[in-house]
């Protein structure tokens, strides 16, 4: 983990390279997705069994194989640990709860010219992607469907990894706990367009209206290519967390802090930005001496070696300058008093803030959503929400008042675009 200095020489070009962390992946990896993606849409079924014996190290004889039904998990759940049971409905209840209060509505208002309003329905279907390569997430599980389920969509599909064949039986007992209506035992870049496009006829993995969930960059950037087949949230990819911090943060906790992110994924980004040099080096320290006792060292060594940095700013304000550049995924303001730099911050996917809220409760407990922006997107996409499960349409019922006010605009408008019709659509009620 290198330490960049602000005002350093070297630290324009540094500090780009992290700007840019999504490009490079994007420029290297998108023409093998739109492979996968194309086999897909081509060959079906057939394509996701190959993608399964080659990518999760099982060789599954036919489409019936990857289809988890509902009765497998329920089974799940029964067998799950009561403590483990509390701790998923624990998680269950303060994400509905969030996401009930973000929950849009139907309004209609009514005026002299008539009514005007707003109508608001859920899709039919949902498409979840939970990751299952690395690592099993009954978390992004509950992420995703619970707001699913606040926004009232009718089938909720799971697609996630089996590596190996075997799914994690506590993402079967969340996926319990949300009224998940199947799971596919398929991953990767297949599985988005798998549920983007439909394979496999009744038995198989439906056509969704739309796809959420966080994965790895092929996950993200099939997501990319198959949006306008279906809707999706985000693209997110290698996750990420950057740490604002002063001489009042507690090295210990910056790096675990910091390995949270990193031991995720090779390719994800842990970024500290600090006052003080010497807590800088102090965190690098302790980054060396907590990497030895994870069980996921080797990832997060790669992680830190090559994606991560720590930044000295000269000041806070510079320091939440830097910040928004990035847009980070999470973004921890660890300083005397935080609050007070959270109106500097306009970019990122989740702030936390103070030293009793590190981004892991954020992952699995607090209530808002984990599914966020990623390499820099936090610029203008948003955290998952019910209302990405969600859909507007306009109401207009305007009155012979209301109608007259705006036919003559109307007319003259559509006679100067030349759409005759339209103009006569007008005349005619005139």
């Amino acid at each position: 983990m290198k330490i960049l200095e602000c005002g350093a020489a070297d630290f324009e070009a540094e500090f780009s390279a992290i700007l840019k962390r999504a490009e490079a992946d994007n420029e290297s990896i998108e023409p093998k997705v739109r492979a996968i993606i194309d086999d897909t849409k081509k060959r079906g079924a057939a394509a996701l069994l190959e993608q399964i014996a080659q990518f999760d190290r099982w060789n599954p004889k036919s489409f019936d194989e990857i289809v988890i039904e509902r009765d497998e998990i329920e089974m799940a759940w029964r067998k799950t640990p009561p403590h483990l049971r509390d701790a998923l409905t624990l998680s269950r209840d303060r994400i509905r709860a969030f996401h009930e209060r973000q929950k849009p509505h139907s309004w209609l208002e009514m005026t002299e010219a008539g009514w005007l309003g707003q109508k608001v329905t859920p899709v039919d279907r949902a498409g979840i992607y939970v990751p299952g390569g690395k690592a099993a997430y009954p978390s992004t599980l509950l992420m995703n469907a619970v707001p699913a389920a606040v926004a009232g969509v009718g089938e909720i599909i799971v697609c996630s990894p089996a590596i190996g064949g075997n799914s994690n039986p506590l993402t079967l007992a969340a996926a319990h706990l949300c009224d998940v209506s199947r799971i596919f035992k398929i991953g990767g870049a297949g599985a988005i367009a798998a549920m983007a496009f439909g394979v496999g006829g009744d038995r198989g993995i439906p056509k969704v209206d739309v796809i959420t969930g966080p994965g790895n960059i092929f996950v993200a950037i099939a997501k990319k290519l198959v949006f306008g087949a279906a809707q999706i949230d985000m693209i997110a990819g290698p996750s990420e967390v950057c740490v604002i911090a002063d001489s009042a943060a507690d090295a210990g906790r910056l790096a675990v802090d910091l390995l949270s992110q990193a031991e995720h994924d090779e390719m994800a980004s842990a970024i500290l930005i600090t006052t003080d040099r010497d807590l800088a080096r102090r965190v690098l320290a302790e980054i060396e001496n907590v990497l030895k006792t994870l069980d996921r060292e080797a990832i997060a060594r790669v992680s830190i070696d090559t994606r991560g940095a720590a930044i000295v700013a000269r000041n806070l304000d510079e320091a939440a300058d830097l910040a928004n550049m990035i847009a980070p995924e999470h973004l921890e303001i660890l300083t005397a008093n935080p609050r007070d730099l959270l109106e500097k911050i306009r970019h990122a996917g989740a702030i936390f803030l103070g030293e009793y809220s590190p981004e892991a409760v954020g992952d699995y407990a607090a209530g808002p959503n984990h599914t966020l922006p990623t390499g820099g997107t936090a610029r203008f996409f948003s955290p998952l929400g019910t209302e990405n499960f969600m859909k507007k349409s306009s109401v207009i019922a305007m009155n012979k008042n209301g109608f007259d006010q705006v036919a003559k605009a109307t007319f003259l408008l559509a006679e100067a675009e030349g759409l005759t019709a339209h103009a006569l659509s007008v005349k005619k009620r005139m």
